[in-house]
């Protein structure tokens, strides 16, 4: 549960990992993630961790994470409990989230800890808001949007400090287009979930709320 102290707050996250799934065993090496307050960027969270074992050639190549950086990397679950705590509280978000909560629910049970706030995708968000986009992978919508980057991917910091930028790009985005003046975080989960043909309504109709709620009107309408 998100208090209303922390709703102004948002962590965005990412996981690289051994695999695609838990559900197969794959663990993770290493978390990056920032946190937003009011728009701003306040802190990160950056770790490796060794996750039990070797991990092969591939995800040695993809991540640019070795098993050399690895062996004295502490175990997930002592890096789990300091990000636990790091998380704490506030909203998620993630670019293809499914896949990070997967992996944060996994590896917070493992340290007997599964409580944490909701997820808002900013792949699913994107798909809303950018339909044009040659197609919605981070990396892709970084260069369609020109957003800040140092050129590095599939590091979990660079991934996450991208896809905030990509999280506020959207929100003043869609402020600028639709004359919000605020935007909330269920508002973005909504969106997501918001068939392609109905987002042009979806949003009229919650920037007109925000116009009543603002003048005192009663919204009873809507």
């Amino acid at each position: 549960m998100v208090s209303e102290k922390n709703a102004n707050t948002v962590i965005v996250l990412d996981f690289e990992t051994t695999g695609l799934s838990p559900a197969y065993g794959d663990r993770t090496i290493e978390i990056g993630a920032v946190k937003l307050v009011g728009g701003e960027l306040v802190e990160r969270f950056q770790q490796l961790m060794y996750p039990g074992r070797r991990v092969d050639s591939f995800i040695e190549s993809y991540t640019g994470i070795t098993n050399s950086m690895l062996k004295d990397a502490p175990p997930c679950e002592e890096v789990m409990l300091d990000f636990a705590e790091f998380i704490e509280g506030f909203n998620l978000v993630a670019h293809n989230a499914s896949f990070d909560a997967r992996f944060l629910d996994s590896e917070l049970d493992r340290i007997n800890c599964n409580d944490h706030g909701p997820f808002a995708c900013s792949m699913l968000a994107a798909r809303r808001i950018y339909p044009d986009a040659p197609n919605h992978k981070l990396g892709t919508l970084v260069r369609y949007k020109a957003l800040p980057n140092d050129g590095t991917f599939h590091r979990a910091l660079a991934d996450a400090e991208m896809t905030a930028h990509l999280w506020l790009a959207m929100m003043d985005d869609i402020k600028e287009n639709h004359s919000f003046e605020v935007i909330r975080f269920n508002l973005m989960q909504q969106l997501s979930r918001t068939s392609k043909a109905a987002v042009s309504s979806f949003l009229a109709k919650h920037s007109a709320k925000q116009v009543v709620k603002a003048s005192g009107i009663s919204d009873s309408s809507f």
